[in-house]
């Protein structure tokens, strides 16, 4: 039997003589429990936002994405394209002509990207559910789906063919120029949906078929700047990466879905490690309390203490009984905290208790790393706090009678 495991456990559960020592032992727990319950909370929280926020930034991202690192657009073959199509992994692909455009609309303007997709593009990301006004584009034809940051500037709605909009884009070449014509490649498209995914979405893709891209932009019939992937359940991105990359050439970059919101999480991250440093420390100070309290129930307990190293418990015995004892406080009130977090998540999460806005209640999200990281956070302080704590018996203390 480890003694000072058994001594500890009895003095977990015994009362002292002195209320108020018990009042502060009850304050310590109190102290961890609320901790650890705000810690769990604030990041299913912040889980909850992180993944609220990609949910609706990745809708349009495939799950990988292929672009050239020389220059804006690379040449695709009708064999890469087979090859490409046989990846083991590979569910499809969309080809895609991508570039800075300038829209306008009876004296209206906006810049923004042009994104010209094929017959395939729906078929590998959401984007039809995002389109609540309008429908998709048809193949080969003038249309467009603008997003509704981009609608509202040129004031144009959907179906309206008796408002084209004008895509530009600047004519490349040598020499004078003379007119707008000779400076300017346009051509003329009728909007037919609108997309809202965010604020910076909505502002910056217009969608056209890979024909009025190819137009506007004077591309190869096998030019594009990069191609979208979609993968099978069972993929090894790694390797689909290589296949990828095998087949097209060294000069293309591969990316997923993490890595083409790359901002997006670093933001996310950072936001999420200064409020648990800031949480942590809360709990740091809270556990100054466990140190108070395993402090006094020594001084209380100074001649059961003295009773205990005269029929053979050393002072490294005493340390370790108060060290456990501290150990136990800090288990038990994290155990709790969490239960009680977790609690509180689940009733957010089922009756949306707190509302961002009249329809849209706040985000949570349990996952088990945040249990991990509550506990392993309340573990080591709670360790560095007992230890610190036990040490402060001597045997000058014990001896005393």
């Amino acid at each position: 039997m480890n003694f000072p495991l058994y001594i500890a456990k009895r003095y977990i559960r015994s009362k002292s003589s002195n209320n108020a020592i018990n009042f502060i032992t009850i304050i310590a727990i109190v102290g961890i429990v609320l901790g650890a319950a705000s810690l769990f909370i604030v990041l299913s929280g912040f889980a909850g936002l992180r993944d609220f926020t990609l949910e609706f930034t990745s809708i349009i991202d495939p799950d990988l994405k292929a672009e050239t690192t020389i220059g804006k657009s690379f040449i695709l073959d009708k064999n890469q394209e087979q090859q490409l199509l046989k990846i083991k992994g590979v569910a499809n692909f969309s080809k895609i002509i991508e570039e800075r455009i300038i829209a306008s609309s009876e004296g209206n303007n906006h810049p923004a990207y042009i994104k010209g997709v094929d017959e395939q593009y729906n078929k590998i990301t959401a984007i039809d559910s995002v389109i609540p006004y309008g429908n998709w584009l048809y193949p080969d034809t003038p249309q467009i789906v603008v997003g509704w940051a981009i609608s509202n500037r040129l004031s144009v709605f959907v179906n309206d063919y008796g408002k084209s909009i004008t895509l530009s884009v600047p004519r490349p070449g040598k020499g004078q120029i003379s007119s707008q014509n000779q400076a300017l490649n346009q051509v003329n498209t009728v909007n037919v949906g609108i997309y809202t995914i965010n604020d910076e979405l909505d502002n910056k893709y217009i969608f056209s078929s890979i024909k009025t891209a190819r137009q506007l932009l004077n591309y190869k019939p096998n030019q594009y700047t990069n191609l979208e992937f979609k993968l099978t359940e069972d993929a090894d991105e790694d390797q689909v990466k290589k296949d990828i990359k095998t087949i097209i050439g060294d000069n293309i970059v591969v990316k997923n879905k993490d890595q083409l919101n790359d901002a997006v999480y670093k933001m996310l991250n950072t936001e999420n490690l200064a409020v648990y440093l800031i949480f942590t420390l809360v709990l740091i100070i809270a556990l100054f309390n466990v140190i108070g309290s395993i402090v006094m129930m020594i001084l209380d307990k100074k001649k059961t203490l003295n009773t205990l190293f005269n029929i053979g418990a050393t002072v490294k015995d005493i340390r370790t009984i108060f060290f456990y004892q501290g150990v136990l406080m800090t288990f038990i009130g994290g155990f709790l905290g969490l239960i009680i977090g977790y609690i509180i998540i689940q009733l957010q999460a089922s009756f949306s208790l707190i509302m961002i806005t009249d329809s849209l209640a706040y985000p949570v999200a349990i996952h088990f790393k945040n249990f991990v990281i509550v506990m392993i956070t309340i573990s080591v302080l709670g360790i560095i706090a007992s230890k610190i704590a036990a040490s402060r018996i001597t045997r000058d203390l014990v001896k005393t009678s």
